[in-house]
């Protein structure tokens, strides 16, 4: 009993001790704040604008495009915790899924066809209505919505928070290992702006890196010439860039001064009103916003409700199957075509050319590019 005794005193007083050296009021010893996000610089291919705006509150930074690389690919974002905005923005087939409609996670179709994700630095509005007008606020609109993830981003935030994986990564992007509605938007958004494709066929034969062939290159006198073009009334062509302007080689809408949105005589009658729903205005009930025609020819199904399933079926519809009675149909198809606006008279042989060039703006590094693929 007394070597026991003299065992358990010493140690009993170093317990004392211990309890009574810290005075509960004392200050929290100071924590090492994270280190700063490493700012990314984003190198602009040289054929493409080099002039771009950058939300001030959101900067690019290597910890935060890697994060919204993450969460990009996060199923938890989802009511389910089975889809992630790469089940329907899928890089093979250039950020889109290969469906007439997307698939949300209560087996619902979308009303509208899913958008390529591409060069989105330089859109100025995003959705196929201009319904949101930042990358920031983009984001939290397929989070929430009942057909497609189904979540409240609120409720995405609480799972992420309680993992070990996401409070670090956005301690070391952020500066804080409290998760944020705002910061996840950030994170995605910065992401989704590095997704740049700029290395199609066609930049390569501008640089003198590839030959087109013969198709091709007639392809691309169709897709840029207009029909009676300077009085000249036999002139053949597609008329195609007045909408997908080719400046830059961006081909996406960029007529400035003017709109991005447009009627391209597929309906009589709209189900879907398109810009309407946005301003309100008449004049915009069947417009919509212009795609990119990068990497067209692996977005298929065409047009915002997808109705179109090859390159060859949109050739056909502009080249004699626009209504050109459609309520607000765009002007310049009217003016483009050669017999009043119903058709533009390319033959089987054009037709077929036209889409060869369309073919050549596939870019397969972009679909390729390991800095945008699935990180689990």
């Amino acid at each position: 009993m007394t070597t026991r005794l003299r065992f358990c005193l010493p140690l009993f007083g170093l317990l004392l001790l211990a309890a009574c050296g810290k005075d509960p009021d004392d200050p929290a010893p100071p924590t090492t704040p994270p280190a700063p996000a490493t700012p990314y610089t984003l190198v602009l291919p040289s054929q493409l604008p080099q002039s771009v705006t950058l939300p001030a509150d959101n900067p690019l930074t290597v910890e935060g495009i890697e994060l919204g690389r993450k969460l990009f690919y996060e199923t938890r974002l989802s009511s389910t915790n089975t889809m992630s905005c790469g089940s329907c923005h899928q890089q093979s087939k250039a950020f889109t899924d290969g469906r007439t409609r997307a698939i949300g996670v209560d087996g619902i179709p979308h009303p509208r066809n899913t958008m390529s994700l591409v060069n989105l630095l330089w859109e100025p509005n995003l959705n196929w209505d201009g319904s949101a007008t930042t990358l920031e606020a983009q984001a939290r609109t397929p989070i929430e919505n009942p057909v497609e993830l189904h979540q409240s981003l609120a409720v995405g935030v609480s799972k992420l928070q309680q993992t070990s994986l996401y409070p670090p990564l956005f301690a070391q992007a952020f500066g804080s290992a409290t998760i944020t509605e705002a910061n996840v938007l950030k994170a995605l958004a910065q992401f989704e702006r590095t997704l740049i494709s700029s290395n199609s066929r066609y930049e390569k034969s501008l640089l003198g890196q590839a030959v087109l062939s013969a198709d091709e290159r007639a392809g691309r006198v169709l897709f840029f010439n207009h029909p009676g073009e300077g009085g000249i009334a036999t002139a053949r062509g597609g008329s195609c860039d007045h909408c997908h302007n080719g400046n830059n080689f961006l081909f996406t809408a960029s007529r400035l001064g003017t709109t991005q949105y447009f009627n391209n005589g597929l309906d009589l009658t709209f189900t879907d009103q398109g810009r309407f729903n946005v301003t309100g205005q008449n004049a915009d009930r069947g417009r919509f916003r212009v795609p990119t025609l990068r990497n067209i020819a692996l977005t298929a199904p065409y047009m915002h409700d997808g109705r179109f399933r090859t390159l060859e079926e949109v050739v056909d519809h502009y080249n004699e199957h626009i209504l050109t009675n459609s309520p607000n149909v765009d002007p310049i198809l009217l003016l483009s075509n050669t017999d009043g606006g119903t058709k533009l008279d390319l033959t089987a042989t054009e037709k077929r050319q036209l889409v060869a060039f369309l073919k050549t703006l596939t870019d397969s590094t972009f679909i390729q590019n390991p800095r945008f693929s699935n990180p689990f």
